[in-house]
């Protein structure tokens, strides 16, 4: 007996074979509408990069569905850090965490001018769905060219971005108000409420 796959899930697998080439697609997060690839292809964020007019030196954040997907970055960490990555994934608000990246995992044009890499533990279904199909973490930044308002829908990612990107992953927005709080991880200081 073969098992049927959900529609969601067929498409988030298709999604990730874009990524895996290379690809720079659009899809729904918690709260806004985010662009994604694959963080270790440099060309692949250059052109996140380029079509949002975002500086490099700013930094991206990454998202996965499991602490595995960020690899050795956190494998390292005290357990009291990694208790509170997890337990901010079932947390109703989104929280991005800034992790020290002491060991030089991240790729710069990632990471920007910061030693630290901004990363969230989805629990979104199309993003956790994009993140196991794909097999790792994932950009994600918002879907809106440098200083314009983050894409709330699919129709504002095409209007902003027509024919730039390879894929937009249809899907609904999570229930968040708002983009992620960020937090640095071994401070706890908010940095964005």
């Amino acid at each position: 007996m073969s098992k049927t796959i959900p529609y969601f899930q067929w498409r988030a697998q298709y999604a990730a074979q874009i990524i895996a080439r290379g690809g720079v697609l659009a899809y729904p997060t918690e709260a806004v509408w985010g662009l994604g690839c694959d963080p270790f292809n440099q060309n692949a964020v250059q052109r996140i990069l380029t079509i949002k007019g975002r500086d490099m030196s700013k930094g991206l954040i990454l998202i996965g569905s499991k602490p595995a997907h960020f690899g050795r970055l956190l494998r390292s960490l005290p357990p009291d850090q990694q208790a509170c990555l997890t337990r901010s994934q079932a947390s109703d608000r989104a929280t991005t965490w800034l992790v020290e990246d002491e060991q030089q995992l991240v790729p710069c044009w990632v990471k920007g001018q910061h030693t630290s890499v901004a990363i969230r533990l989805t629990a979104h279904p199309i993003c956790a769905a994009l993140c196991e199909a794909f097999g790792g973490a994932l950009v994600s930044t918002s879907a809106n060219p440098a200083g314009m308002p983050s894409a709330l829908n699919r129709l504002k990612v095409q209007r902003y971005f027509a024919d730039r990107l390879d894929y937009v992953l249809s899907g609904s927005l999570g229930c968040a108000a708002r983009a992620s709080q960020i937090i640095d991880l071994k401070t706890r200081e908010i940095l964005r409420a």
